[in-house]
């Protein structure tokens, strides 16, 4: 991680998994359902801290642990280890492992990512499997993510049986509540139903979103984010995505297909983005925004061209001195600046995370560009927003997407 000025920071470790900041409206699904994810935020909390933590009594908590515990869901540790004639050790609790399992899964252009998560937010098992380049038919991807799912669970060894449900990540337009997808540059056609259908492949509840959204779900249960109300993830990859969490839960618009950051326009009649239409900040700084200008700074050329290593052999010219590679990534870094500037103009984070395999090129995240977003934003003598980097893996981007899975099968099992 690094701060404004480019430095590298640590990033702190916190136990358990989920949001830490609560209110009352995220106090859903009775109190059987607060104690569980109470503890699971925690990692381990004792009784006494529980009843502190949701303001209800010690005799409430001490019948509701005790169901949990019997449920399985729930079991005892030692807190502490206990001195020497000082009699029962402090006993707390934490989420019993082993017994039940989610998946979550990133959808790309060239890989697909899953993980095998416990109950507790632990994972358990990873896969990754290539895919061809190019958009295909539901169906098709669906028959690749059952494949990826049946390797998953034949390394964990463990059945279709042990999952309470799959959380699945793709680009495009997604609809989180209807599980359809409107548009994705990875599928061929329009609306597709992909949550029904893979619920229907692996007879598994499926719930899907946008994957700018998982990866902002990977910050809020696993990162940076558990601890923060308010903060804003911008993804620079194959394409750009945005992900917002406002009072410490995700934002996904009036219609639930928000904050698609990479469909704004920053020129109008400019350059062709994947999506039909002119102009879009992602047609001057997605992977195939940058390898189309590579192509002529290095004289490559070819539609089977590999994106990514054309796009490192170009960050490679560029720091080696040649100045029109060098100039790509600036001018690029430039509209990063905008669509940032943008961002902290409509919604005042006090944090924007960039994410991403491009945000290892450190032109996309220099003080020039950083300069450039503050001065485009109004700041009246407020301080900055502040920006952090993660250079994440296609695994964290899938552990977002089991923080879907957890959510709802946490609601269908423990919910009133």
């Amino acid at each position: 991680m690094y701060d404004a000025a480019g430095r590298i920071v640590s990033v702190p470790h916190l136990p358990g998994c989920g949001p830490l900041l609560s209110s009352q409206a995220d106090r859903t699904g009775g109190l059987r359902q607060q104690v569980f994810v109470h503890v699971r935020g925690r990692g381990q909390a004792s009784r006494a801290d529980i009843a502190r933590g949701l303001g209800i009594s010690a005799g409430s908590v001490t019948a509701l642990t005790a169901d949990l515990i019997q449920a399985g869901f729930l079991e005892e540790v030692e807190d502490q280890p206990r001195e020497a004639g000082r009699g029962r050790p402090p006993v707390a609790l934490r989420v019993a492992g082993g017994s039940r399992f989610v998946i979550g899964i990133k959808v790309a252009d060239t890989r697909h990512s899953a993980v095998l998560t416990d109950f507790a937010g632990q994972m358990v098992a990873d896969v990754t499997l290539p895919t061809a380049l190019g958009r295909k038919p539901a169906a098709a991807l669906v028959a690749e993510l059952a494949a990826l799912v049946d390797r998953l669970l034949s390394e964990a060894r463990r059945s279709i049986g042990d999952v309470a449900g799959v959380g699945l990540g793709i680009s495009g337009i997604v609809e989180h509540d209807t599980g359809q997808v409107p548009w994705s540059p990875l599928i061929a056609g329009r609306d597709a139903p992909l949550a029904a259908m893979l619920a229907d492949r692996l007879d598994v509840p499926v719930r899907i979103d946008n994957d700018a959204n998982v990866l902002t779900l990977a910050e809020l249960w696993f990162g940076t984010g558990r601890d923060r109300s308010d903060f804003a993830v911008v993804t620079v990859e194959h394409g750009v995505g945005m992900g917002l969490v406002l009072n410490n839960r995700l934002f996904r618009g009036g219609r639930g297909m928000g904050m698609e950051l990479g469909h704004t326009k920053v020129a109008l009649d400019g350059a062709l983005c994947r999506c039909g239409q002119r102009g879009c900040l992602e047609a001057y700084l997605a992977d195939y925004a940058l390898a189309r200008e590579a192509g002529t700074a290095l004289d490559r050329t070819g539609s089977g061209t590999d994106h990514a290593a054309m796009i490192d052999a170009l960050f490679l010219e560029a720091k080696a001195g040649n100045a029109a590679a060098a100039t790509i990534f600036r001018r690029a870094g430039r509209y990063l600046a905008v669509g940032l500037a943008n961002v902290v103009q409509l919604f005042d984070p006090a944090l924007i995370i960039l994410a991403g395999e491009r945000m290892r090129y450190e032109y996309l995240y220099s003080d020039a560009v950083l300069r450039e977003m503050q001065a485009l934003t109004l700041a009246e003598g407020r301080t900055s927003c502040e920006i952090a980097t993660h250079v994440w893996g296609d695994l964290v981007w899938a552990q977002g997407a089991t923080a879907l899975a957890l959510a709802d099968a946490t609601e269908a099992l423990l919910g009133a």
